[in-house]
């Protein structure tokens, strides 16, 4: 399936584990990627790795050049990206530290660059995205998942909002209507930029905290910081494996 890329998300600005060969700052036909693009091995197996806020997490999520990102991941040679992400939990059984593997969302997202094609003149482009996510990168994920001993919902809706603020409780209750079990920032436009240049992608959200309304007061980003320490030591053996399936599946 070729070259995996992890993008990080909160809590990812570096790699726990990756040695790193190399870092290289891209120029993209659509402007700048949010930090050099990390060439390196994880668990012994190449990998790619770029901070999707940038160095420091300087970058809100309306503000990140997703186009230049995902460009840039498959001019490395990425062919399977995983998207990392922190969000809300808004249904039963996606309270803090809960890990999910989704397969579908919901953009509530404006503004954002959707495409490649935006100034294309000739045509327009459109593109099937009944199933957002990768199956194949999904399977392997959930595998990986479960080499590491960490349960991971196989089921689940992600809402994408806008930010940088966090949402009113009766956005998330109409969220809840809608379906989303998650919520977070940065799922949109990443999924659909990544179909449209032929990346198998996906992604894995952890709950750092439950959404607006779901919880007991004021969400609190003392509470969110602890639970996403412990959400990204988990993750760092979910890599390692997924780096190994990875390289099982074709990875030069």
């Amino acid at each position: 399936m070729g070259l995996l890329a992890i993008i990080g998300g909160s809590g990812f600005q570096r790699l726990p584990g990756l040695q790193v060969s190399e870092a290289k700052s891209l120029d993209t036909p659509f402007g700048a990627i949010s930090a050099p693009l990390v060439h390196g091995r994880l668990a012994g197996h190449p990998v790619l790795f770029l901070p999707r806020h940038g160095e420091g997490h300087r970058l809100p999520p309306h503000r990140i050049n997703y186009r230049a990102n995902l460009w840039a991941l498959r001019a490395g040679g990425a062919r399977r990206v995983l998207g990392l992400a922190a969000v809300g939990g808004i249904t039963a059984g996606f309270g803090p530290r809960a890990f999910a593997v989704p397969d579908q969302l919901i953009d509530y997202t404006h503004g954002r660059a959707q495409s490649f094609h935006d100034d294309d003149a000739v045509a327009v482009t459109h593109l099937d995205f009944t199933e957002p996510y990768c199956p194949e990168l999904r399977i392997d994920l959930l595998r990986a998942c479960a080499a590491a001993g960490v349960a991971a919902a196989a089921h689940a809706t992600y809402g994408v909002t806008q930010g940088p603020r966090l949402e009113t409780a009766a956005e998330i209750a109409r969220m809840e209507r809608d379906g989303c079990d998650l919520v977070g920032m940065t799922g949109m436009p990443e999924a659909v930029l990544a179909r449209e240049l032929g990346l198998c992608y996906a992604s894995l959200a952890f709950v750092v905290n439950w959404a607006a309304g779901k919880g007991e007061g004021p969400i609190s980003m003392t509470e969110i910081e602890a639970h996403l320490g412990f959400c990204a030591e988990q993750s760092e053996s979910i890599l390692a494996a997924l780096a190994a399936l990875a390289a099982g599946s074709g990875a030069p």
